[in-house]
């Protein structure tokens, strides 16, 4: 693996996936301008790096995965200033969450307000028990600008997403877990091993079948059902053209474990 040097996150490449750490410890990883210039410029080279099979994000320290947007960053904003300052954010998390790799927030502590949204980009959420999520934005006098207003709805159905952003309550890991807001719960000491472990059974599958569910998952959410059916058949006759299909087919049908190869 290797290390590239940001001034707010840490990338670090292992084998066949990738980590990104929320650096700002002292600032319990907060948001802002800088954050999101390094965020794009990492996600864009993770985009474009056929290595990397698979994505997770977490934050740095005990403490948080990240507590929201930079506050004092924020208040400097105004009704024009604001839209940018939303809009600019908002496509960092949709180029995240336009990624057709596997991506998974492993949610260690605090995910507020756009930390939470952070996660929400992400297709998986892991969390440790003291992770505490909530969109508190109306507490301020605003409302959730990086995607909140949207993914949480598809996320944890409409009624609970607004219960969630109109009272700016916090949920904590168990609560998260019954709505659907995490797929899993695990001890803070466990929570990235765990994680890796389910990255590491992930990239066992054919990485090629992979991305393309994911691929199909993702545009579930744009497309009506009869057009996602069509686009579902498609990408399953792209797939039935790799090698890693006849791999596949051949290790069940001659009862052996597949060497997928990712052609």
């Amino acid at each position: 693996g290797g290390k590239m040097n940001y001034e707010t996150i840490i990338f670090e490449k292992k084998a066949g996936w990738a980590l990104i750490t929320l650096n700002r410890p002292d600032k319990l990883n907060a948001l802002n301008k800088q954050m999101f210039d390094d965020l794009d410029d990492c996600f864009k080279l993770v985009q474009h790096d056929p290595e990397i099979k698979a994505l997770v994000l977490t934050g740095s320290g005990a403490k948080a995965f990240a507590a929201g947007a930079d506050i004092k960053e924020l208040h400097e904003s105004d009704g024009i200033t604001g839209s940018f300052f939303s809009a600019y954010g908002s496509n960092v998390m949709k180029r995240l969450a336009q990624m057709n790799i596997p991506t998974i927030a492993a949610v260690n502590g605090f995910a507020l307000g756009g930390g939470c949204e952070l996660t929400l980009a992400c297709q998986m959420r892991f969390a440790s028990e003291n992770a505490k999520m909530g969109q508190p934005e109306v507490n301020l006098g605003i409302i959730p600008g990086y995607g909140g207003t949207q993914r949480l709805p598809r996320i944890v159905g409409k009624a609970k997403a607004m219960e969630l952003i109109l009272s700016a309550n916090m949920v904590d890991a168990n609560e998260a877990l019954r709505i659907g807001l995490v797929n899993a719960v695990y001890k803070p000491e466990e929570l990235m091993a765990k994680v890796e472990e389910f990255v590491y059974l992930l990239l066992s599958k054919g990485t090629l079948a992979l991305s393309a569910a994911v691929e199909c998952v993702n545009a579930s959410e744009y497309l009506s059902e009869l057009d996602g059916l069509h686009y579902e058949s498609k990408v399953f006759g792209r797939t039935c053209g790799t090698e890693d299909f006849k791999e596949g087919t051949k290790a069940f049908l001659e009862k052996r474990k597949a060497e997928f190869k990712g052609k």
